[in-house]
């Protein structure tokens, strides 16, 4: 699960809105392993130059060693374009307070020019994790830290094609590294939707974006390895956006991951976008 994208898209196309205008998107993310999501994210221009986002998102999945872990995810972000520069600065809220989660601060400095755009990122992760009763060991928490640092491209081939790059490394306070034996990483871990995926020593996409007039097809490939076990996991996804009214589009996805660590999952996705104002 990686509901920034989401909340990016939406700032990256507030850039070219009017003052007012405005998108609403919302959606389901469903899994082979039974993990199930769904999210509601929006963005506003309040001026020529600023935007608005929000976003929220719940997602359940089931585990082996307990009934459901149920996720929560909230974002706000603000977003203010100088030409040629701008910045970007939110706020986060991932996970569930009885395992895992995390309070993030982001901020990114970025360029935009007729060819394409070029943004340095930078988040900060705060972490509480409580550690179940297991061997001989009491339940316990541990607070940590990470500080996270990105690049983000976008390079614009033609008018119709684009291809896109963001990658972020994360330097942890603390050694997570466990045995993937142990139940800690049963955990957090099945699926893509599973908690474990938001502790990653890095997370790397590329993805290429064709539009055919109103409709667009884009293929992305990315690879992250969890800080916890350190298991590597290659995804590869496929996504189809199109109108279905003036005001209205629909996008399907489908995403493979191949996982050292919860194995082959196939993952599908449908999300509506509403645009209003002006």
């Amino acid at each position: 699960m990686y509901w920034p994208r989401y909340v990016a898209v939406l700032l990256l196309s507030g850039n070219c809105w009017a003052a007012g205008e405005y998108v609403i998107a919302g959606g389901l993310e469903g899994d082979s392993a039974d993990g199930l999501a769904v999210a509601l994210f929006g963005d506003l221009a309040v001026g020529e130059d600023t935007w608005l986002s929000a976003g929220a998102a719940r997602s359940s999945v089931e585990l082996p060693i307990r009934d459901e872990l149920e996720t929560w995810y909230a974002d706000v972000g603000l977003d203010h374009f100088f030409n040629p520069a701008g910045v970007r600065l939110g706020l986060a809220y991932w996970g569930d307070n009885s395992v895992l989660d995390s309070t993030d601060a982001r901020a990114s400095v970025y360029f935009r020019g007729g060819r394409g755009s070029l943004s340095f990122d930078y988040e900060f992760r705060d972490f509480e994790l409580e550690l179940p009763e297991f061997d001989f060991m009491r339940r316990r928490q541990v607070n940590f830290d990470a500080n996270g640092y990105g690049l983000g491209a976008r390079v614009d081939l033609s008018e119709s094609v684009d291809v896109r790059f963001k990658g972020m490394s994360y330097d942890y306070s603390v050694n997570l590294r466990l045995d993937p034996d142990r139940d800690i990483v049963n955990l957090i871990s099945v699926t893509r939707l599973s908690l474990i995926n938001t502790l990653v020593d890095y997370h790397a996409s590329l993805s290429l974006g064709v539009d055919f007039g109103l409709k667009r097809l884009e293929f992305e490939i990315a690879q992250w390895e969890g800080a916890a076990a350190g298991s590597r996991t290659d995804s590869y996804s496929v996504r189809f956006l199109a109108p279905i009214g003036k005001r209205n589009d629909i996008e399907f996805g489908l995403g493979y991951d191949d996982s050292e660590n919860y194995g082959e999952v196939t993952v599908f996705s449908v999300f509506l976008y509403f645009y209003g104002g002006g």
